[in-house]
């Protein structure tokens, strides 16, 4: 680490402690050619990541926006609150996963799709009508039988 009084990169850390609650860790540290005393602070570099809206607009990824979306689906259905924060942080996840830092909103409703039908056909529906676009009511009979045949 550079001292940022002499310019030096010979510094020894005298003292280490996690902060920010796990987040980072705080260091304090010495400059043997000067012998002044400075703080560093270590954390992990959080990637962006961005969604490719259906238009080509680039938008930065929103955990909250996603669980609104899914707390709308699972509305009025005997799905845990719980259960809605563990698929959102499950599709987070994955798409941090991607070796992309962007993703479409295709990818991000599939892996929303793919979980809900596994917790709760009705709010599966109600995901699938929005984020596909249904026009009419044949878009929901294909739908149902498509939920049903699996």
């Amino acid at each position: 680490m550079k001292c940022p009084f002499c310019g030096k990169i010979d510094t020894q850390v005298l003292e280490s402690r996690i902060v920010e609650e796990g987040g980072a860790v705080r260091r304090r540290r010495e400059c043997e050619t000067c012998k002044k005393r400075f703080t560093t602070f270590e954390k992990v570099r959080e990637t962006a990541l961005w969604v490719i809206k259906k238009d080509g607009r680039r938008e930065l990824f929103d955990r909250d926006k996603l669980k609104r979306g899914i707390i709308r689906a699972v509305e009025k259905r005997p799905v845990p609150i719980g259960t809605v924060d563990e698929i959102a942080s499950e599709v987070e996840m994955e798409m941090l996963r991607q070796e992309n830092e962007e993703v479409s909103t295709r990818m991000i409703g599939n892996a929303v799709l793919k979980r809900l039908k596994k917790v709760d056909k009705v709010a599966w529906l109600r995901f699938a009508s929005v984020y596909l676009e249904f026009e009419d009511v044949s878009d929901f009979e294909k739908a149902i039988e498509k939920v049903q045949n699996k």
